[in-house]
């Protein structure tokens, strides 16, 4: 029965590809060595992208009752990308393989997509490992590098952060990265660049924050020999025209002087640079990332910040939240030792679980710079490879022993004592559920399941009412 069941659906699967032979076919899998085999999903695509046909499995793997529930629905409607920016990436790669999520539930799978009337040919499938950009997982990312993927992890908002970026990757939409100190705006804006078309070409990292003002012009723009008095003899390629047919990501772009705003704006509405001394421009072909932790609005309002230049550069704000906001610390800590240890996969023993407790109960001022520099010093310090509380800083152990809620004293019952203790974790963390499930060590739903249980409203008291 069980031959029979396996050729029935084998049979199924070849009907249901001659019949959709000058559709285009998108093949998916939750596991990678699965796609373009018996056991794979397909949906038959017309020319707008719109599914015309889909296989039982396909249904199945989806979620859905009736094959009504998706034809008649466009690629965008079902997965988190559109037909043209698979089209357009399997035309770049040739046969790649994907990671795409449904809209629905979030639930990750690996895909190919089949242009009509291709031949079919066997793909190697990549490890799963391998396969973290949303883009196109035949690109690996240089050694050391995080690719956008990586960054996300499973907050929200970096998630959806990870979907803005990989929409407009390959468009000259200007991009502003906002966020706080350490945050990882640079390995962001460098994580966007190896998901474009521009990945072969130079990433060039400008801080304006740390280049004296009487340089930043020079290193900018660059200069020609005997241009001033030291320069060097055969003069300097500035920035700018190092970045040429890349990125050119500019940190802290609040710091620059109005004199050079004015020069950057001139260089990219024109796509030409004039160095200092020369008598000719340079054309450029410039792709800009732009961050800052200030406020640009309040910096214009101020006159610190050029208008135009302003609305030249804030295409789309992409906000990095602070490492304390987010809610998948500790896979962000896993992962985070996994890549100091030089991207081997980590045994969950690598780390106590009361130090991994005391690592994601921390505030992290620093952000991820502080949290890889914990890590490193940890791993380094540590018996046998794992790191335990005394391998932390002291002020993160400290950290873990303050955030630890302590019990109410005298319960009048269980259900009392539970919603006093709940009360002041959330108090602790002003009102950040968040960080209230995280140091709880608790679901959010489970959370919110406990809230509603004893009655507590999910909103701040006002000042006025607090004092009442």
């Amino acid at each position: 029965m069980a031959l029979v069941h396996s050729s029935a659906r084998l049979i199924e699967k070849c009907l249901f590809l001659r019949r959709h032979s000058g559709n285009a076919l998108l093949r998916f899998h939750h596991r990678p060595e699965f796609v373009d085999l018996l056991h794979d999903g397909a949906i038959a695509v017309d020319a707008a992208g719109v599914v015309v046909a889909a296989d039982a499995t396909g249904l199945k793997l989806l979620g859905a009752s009736t094959r009504d529930a998706v034809i008649g629905r466009s690629i965008a409607d079902l997965f988190d990308a559109t037909f043209e920016e698979l089209l357009s990436a399997r035309n770049a790669t040739r046969r790649a393989i994907w990671q795409l999520r449904d809209n629905a539930h979030g639930r990750l799978y690996y895909a190919s997509l089949v242009a009509g009337n291709e031949r079919e040919r066997p793909v190697a499938a990549l490890p799963a490992d391998r396969g973290r950009t949303l883009v196109r997982v035949a690109r690996e990312a240089p050694a050391g590098v995080l690719t956008l993927e990586d960054l996300a992890g499973e907050d929200p908002q970096m998630r959806r952060n990870l979907r803005n970026a990989q929409r407009i990757a390959d468009h000259g939409v200007a991009v502003l990265i906002r966020g706080p100190t350490g945050s990882g705006k640079e390995a962001f804006a460098k994580a966007l660049h190896i998901a474009s078309n521009r990945h072969q070409r130079a990433f060039v990292a400008v801080n304006c924050a740390a280049i004296p003002e009487s340089l930043i012009e020079s290193e900018l723009f660059g200069y020609c020999a005997g241009a001033f008095t030291g320069a060097r003899r055969g003069g300097l390629r500035g920035r700018v025209v190092q970045a040429s047919g890349g990125t050119l990501f500019l940190d802290e772009i609040g710091d620059m002087p109005l004199g050079l705003q004015t020069r950057l704006l001139r260089v990219l509405e024109e796509h030409e640079v004039t160095p200092l001394g020369a008598e000719s421009a340079l054309k450029v072909d410039l792709r800009v990332i732009c961050a800052s932790h200030r406020n640009l609005r309040e910096l214009l309002e101020q006159g610190k910040f050029r208008e135009d230049l302003y609305y030249r550069l804030n295409g789309i704000t992409i906000e990095l939240p602070a490492l304390a906001e987010r809610c998948d610390r500790a896979a962000l800590i896993r992962k985070c030792i996994a890549r100091e240890c030089g991207g081997a996969s980590v045994a969950a023993s690598a780390i106590e679980s009361a130090a991994l407790k005391c690592l994601t109960d921390y505030h992290w001022p620093g952000n991820i710079r502080e949290l890889r520099t914990t890590i490193r010093t940890a791993l380094a310090i540590c018996d046998g490879g794992v790191i335990r509380c005394a391998d932390l800083p002291p002020e993160i152990r400290e950290s873990g022993a303050r955030a630890a809620p302590r019990w109410v004293p005298a319960p009048a019952s269980f259900a009392s004592a539970e919603r006093g203790v709940l009360l002041q974790v959330i108090e602790q963390n002003n009102w950040v559920m968040s960080r209230v499930a995280a140091q709880l060590r608790i679901s959010r739903n489970t959370l919110y399941r406990k809230i509603k249980a004893h009655g507590i409203q999910i909103a701040r008291p006002r000042p006025a009412e607090a004092d009442r």
